[in-house]
């Protein structure tokens, strides 16, 4: 079991001892935080929230809500890697095109997130615009990992495939695929979380009709703060369960994409 050791004391503290005192402890500052302030519309209590949540979850509207949501960010994930592995591979093997495309990627790596959901707003129907959001943004990450992840393949066996005259398939299965795995797990997991947190923004924006996102802005119209906290707890844990079935995946897939 991972343990975590004082600097003062050198006592090694398990892991979800640590995390469960962080917990509670955040918990604890949450609660004297909202009883300072005295008003449940500014900041409720956890255990307003927690019943909030208990009220919200098994509900019809909710459950829609979370599958469109889940669609949603599942289809923008698959859209950013599907995109990026193809222009990341051309990008990583073509210097010519990757200075080409840089000043594009580049700008949209600094676009900010809220001016591309209004331009969305415009461009595209409600429910298209947090995944068109979703994969503009992620889109470059894809690119940026899976471009250096070919850029690392070993110089010298990339030469004795040239010498030997190696077929294209061959090469890229027995050399560029093993240098792109660790590059590839880590492209698919930032464009994974940032898939979720730009469609739920997207979603509060553009309202399609279930959507977490769309039930976080009609909470915060009818000023029902604990309602707002309980569809925000929801998108949290969407995103930690995906993300904790993406490491389990993890440890198998990279076994799978070495060579025979």
């Amino acid at each position: 079991m991972p343990k975590s050791r004082s600097a003062r004391s050198g006592i090694a503290i398990p892991a979800p001892a640590a995390a469960a005192a962080g917990a509670l402890a955040f918990l604890l500052v949450w609660e004297a935080a909202a009883r300072g302030v005295g008003s449940e519309i500014v900041l409720p209590p956890p255990l307003r929230v927690a019943r909030a949540a208990a009220d919200l979850f098994p509900t019809a509207r909710f459950l829609a809500a979370l599958e469109g949501t889940f669609l949603r960010g599942l289809g923008a994930f698959g859209i950013s890697m599907a995109a990026g592995i193809a222009v990341g591979l051309a990008c990583g093997l073509s210097p010519v095109l990757a200075a080409s495309l840089s000043p594009v990627l580049t700008v949209i790596r600094a676009t900010p997130v809220l001016a591309v959901i209004l331009l969305a707003l415009i461009w595209f129907p409600d429910w298209a615009v947090p995944v068109f959001a979703a994969v503009l943004m992620a889109f470059p990450v894809v690119v940026a990992d899976v471009r250096q992840g070919v850029r690392s393949a070993d110089a010298g066996l990339l030469e004795m495939a040239r010498l030997f005259r190696l077929r294209k398939r061959d090469r890229v299965r027995t050399i560029y695929l093993p240098a792109l795995a660790p590059h590839l797990a880590s492209a698919s997991h930032g464009a994974l979380g940032l898939c979720w947190k730009v469609v739920v923004a997207g979603e509060v924006l553009s309202q399609p009709a279930r959507a977490l996102g769309t039930g976080m802005q009609g909470a915060r119209i009818q000023l029902e703060t604990a309602e707002v906290l309980a569809w925000t707890l929801a998108g949290i844990l969407l995103c930690a369960l995906t993300d904790a079935a993406f490491k389990l995946l993890q440890r198998k897939v990279p076994v799978a994409l070495l060579p025979a």
